[in-house]
C-alpha cells in the first residue's frame, strides 16, 4: 500500500499546527517525535487519539505509578525483575500479583498516554514524521482523545506566548467567530475557555481580548492562538491559508 509522509521541525512549525492539519485531512496515522535520544509516538484515527508510547524511561507505566504513589519502591523494583525475567508486559504483572484491578490499570495506562501527548507539546526542539495507515502495536490498549481537545489542551504547554501572538498579528488585530456550536462541544472547553471564545466579535482587538480575558495575557494569547488554528475564530482580513503540504511517497510501504 501507498504511503503519505509529512516531515517537519518543531523549530519551523508548531504542533499543535500539525495536528489541526492532520485532522481536517481526516487520515488515520502515526506521529513520531523525537529529541535527542527520545522518540514518542502519537496514534491517530477518527479524529481521535488511540494510543502513545515513549522510549523516554521517565514515561514507562511503573515510574508513573511510583511517583503517583500507587507503587510502593519495592513494589516497583520486584515488578521490574518479574518484567525482566518474564517478558510480559507490565500491566499484565500488575494484575496478576493483585497490585492494580482491570479499571485500574485502564485509568493508568490512559494517563500514562495522555502524558506523553502533553510532554511534547513543551519540547521546543525536535524532528517531526507523520505516516498515514493503519498502524497497531501488540497489546495495544486503546484510549479515545479527540484532536481538537489534544490542541486547546497542548497549547497551553508551548512555552512561548509572545511568538505565538506574533502569529496572531498585531494588537490591533481583529478576529471574528467562525465556530458552529457542535464544534464546542467535542473540543469541551470549559467555562472560561468559553467565555474567552465569546470575547471574539468582529470588533474588539487582540490586545483587548487578551487583557480583558479570564486567565494572563499570555494564557489567554496561547488559548486564541487555539481558536485560530482550529478555524473557530479567523482574522477579520485573513488570507487564504496554505495549510501544511504532505508529501507522496508511492515507493514506501505501510508496516
Amino acid at each position: 500500500m501507498a504511503q503519505f509522509e509529512y516531515e517537519d521541525s518543531l523549530e519551523e512549525t508548531a504542533l499543535t499546527e500539525m495536528f489541526a492539519n492532520i485532522y481536517r485531512h481526516k487520515v488515520p496515522g502515526l506521529f513520531e517525535i523525537a529529541r535527542s535520544d527520545k522518540i514518542k509516538r502519537i496514534y491517530i484515527a477518527d479524529g481521535n487519539v488511540f494510543h502513545a508510547t515513549s522510549t523516554d524511561r521517565a514515561d514507562r507505566l511503573g515510574a508513573r505509578l511510583y511517583r503517583s504513589g500507587k507503587l510502593s519502591r519495592e513494589q516497583l523494583t520486584e515488578t521490574i525483575k518479574l518484567l525482566e525475567l518474564s517478558g510480559k508486559r507490565h500491566g499484565q504483572i500488575l494484575l496478576e500479583h493483585g497490585l492494580l484491578s482491570p479499571g485500574d490499570l485502564y485509568e493508568a495506562i490512559q494517563k500514562q498516554a495522555e502524558a506523553i501527548v502533553w510532554s511534547v507539546f513543551s519540547w521546543q526542539t525536535g524532528q517531526v514524521r507523520f505516516k498515514i495507515g493503519e498502524f497497531t502495536e501488540n497489546f495495544m490498549i486503546k484510549i479515545h482523545l479527540p484532536v481538537r481537545q489534544v490542541i486547546v489542551r497542548g497549547v497551553k504547554k508551548l512555552p512561548d506566548a509572545k511568538a505565538l501572538v506574533a502569529k496572531l498579528g498585531k494588537k490591533s488585530t481583529v478576529f471574528r467567530p467562525t465556530y458552529q456550536p457542535e464544534d464546542l462541544i467535542e473540543i469541551a472547553l470549559n467555562s472560561e475557555e468559553y467565555s474567552l471564545l465569546r470575547l471574539v466579535d468582529g470588533e474588539r482587538s487582540l490586545y483587548e481580548i487578551c487583557t480583558r480575558g479570564p486567565y494572563s495575557a499570555s494564557e489567554n494569547a496561547r488559548l486564541l492562538y487555539a481558536y485560530h488554528t482550529l478555524h473557530l475564530i479567523e482574522r477579520v482580513d485573513a488570507p487564504a491559508s496554505s495549510g501544511v503540504k504532505i508529501r507522496y511517497a508511492p515507493d514506501s510501504t505501510v508496516s
